[in-house]
């Protein structure tokens, strides 16, 4: 095809017809429109933004340039949770064994982290012998037999999002709504799912810095999920403060397995929950949230999810007896710092950006696409908004891969904390919920 009166057409504001955008993205998945050209249409979209019939038309012609997961009938509804990202944002990893034992099939496609957003396989790849990459075949098979499944997304699968995310990065045009909601819903909608929970996030560790930023975000990616057939609910939730009280990659594992158990910190159980509870209203589970809510809440505390959890991770490698001993271990690092507070007082800042910066730095994510990751790394122990502190009381500790890296990393983490003489009541987590 002739792509170049697309592009100009694109850049002088007009709208492509659904034919024209369904051929080149077919082109560009053959590899007959080169990189340049396909750069070059993303910054004209980046400025000129896309209509919503055309959003529409680019998140589907995405989802059919590969294969899709194909179910057998089975009354138990497929359902999934995407969140665009935060520090300590462990949700999936409890979520995907409770939802299954809700009586949901949940095939979770999830990804890896970039800069200081944490990634779910980065996570799960620090799990003795767990394999994220399964062919499709073992993916449906596992969630038939198993109910869930946490991997990432196979070669066939959108691979027009693949090339084209890959692009975005290199040329500068992340952050446009109509590319993002396109590049997330094509690999949701590719699972042939019944429901979808967004969990949207804003504050300073967030993508979307503001409020309203994410409500329009989340907006458009309800309105065009529930348009293509796929019950679609978003919440906002807040990212200025870490999720959890521990970030990094195999110490957020250990939490999620803490919130298995009913150990776990409040803000990650009642996101864990609100998920479940979304899920089973939106699938007709259940009525309404409240007893929704206390359906999740039962079945976590049931032990189940916790089973579900060794059966999943079995079935996809991991060593049990391996992953057991790791749990007991205080901590997989060299080296072990604790950051204490300079005086008494309540806690009324834990800054996730600066703690997420800390951990990347310290080797636990990427300033690369390729760059090495240190599963070991991070912070636990994190004293939240709203909770008091000694003077001299722990504030978070460290764990880093040689002593001298801790050290080094004092100041800027005692910079992410502040003290307040009084209380001020934590923000709360969800903040709104955006429904068909």
């Amino acid at each position: 095809m002739n792509f170049l009166p697309l592009i100009e057409n694109k850049r002088e504001g007009k709208t492509l017809a659904a034919a024209q955008i369904q051929e080149f993205i077919r082109e560009f998945t053959a590899g007959k429109i080169p990189d340049y050209q396909m750069a070059a249409m993303l910054m004209a979209i980046y400025f000129r933004g896309l209509s919503t019939v055309e959003t529409t038309a680019l998140t589907l012609a995405m989802r059919d340039s590969g294969d899709g997961l194909k179910f057998p009938r089975d009354p138990r509804p497929i359902v999934d949770k995407h969140s665009t990202g935060g520090i300590g944002d462990k949700v999936s990893l409890p979520l995907a064994p409770l939802l299954a034992c809700l009586g949901f099939r949940v095939p979770m496609i999830s990804g890896r982290g970039l800069g200081i957003t944490g990634g779910t396989l980065d996570k799960l790849d620090s799990i003795p012998g767990f394999q994220t990459l399964l062919p499709v075949k073992k993916i449906i098979s596992q969630v038939q037999q198993v109910g869930c499944v946490i991997c990432g997304q196979t070669d066939t699968m959108v691979p027009a999002d693949k090339k084209i995310y890959a692009l975005r990065d290199a040329s500068g045009t992340v952050p446009s709504i109509p590319l993002i909601v396109s590049s997330i819903l094509s690999k949701k909608l590719a699972e042939n799912l019944d429901a979808l929970i967004l969990d949207v996030k804003f504050g300073n560790a967030a993508f979307m810095q503001t409020k309203a930023d994410a409500r329009k975000l989340a907006q458009a990616m309800v309105a065009l999920g529930n348009q293509c057939g796929t019950n679609t609910r978003a919440i906002l939730t807040d990212m200025n403060t870490p999720l959890g009280r521990a970030a990094g990659n195999w110490l957020e594992v250990k939490e999620s397995v803490d919130c298995l158990e009913n150990k776990g910190p409040a803000d990650l159980l009642e996101l864990v929950i609100d998920s479940a509870a979304h899920l089973l209203v939106q699938t007709g589970k259940s009525k309404s949230s409240a007893p929704a809510r206390k359906l999740a809440a039962d079945c976590l505390n049931s032990g189940a999810p916790r089973k579900k959890w060794d059966e999943m991770i079995v079935a996809q490698g991991a060593n049990l007896d391996a992953f057991n001993k790791r749990l007991r271990l205080d901590s997989t690092s060299e080296a072990v710092l604790e950051i204490k507070s300079e005086k008494s007082g309540f806690v009324s800042k834990c800054d996730a950006r600066k703690i997420g910066e800390v951990i990347r730095d310290l080797g636990g994510g990427r300033l690369a696409k390729d760059s090495a990751i240190n599963y070991d790394v991070g912070v636990d122990g994190l004293a939240k908004p709203g909770e008091h502190v000694e003077k001299s009381g722990v504030l978070c500790r460290i764990h880093a891969a040689r002593s001298a890296q801790a050290k080094s990393a004092v100041t800027r983490l005692k910079s992410a904390f502040e003290i307040s003489a009084k209380r001020m009541a934590p923000a709360p987590l969800v903040v709104e919920i955006i429904s068909r």
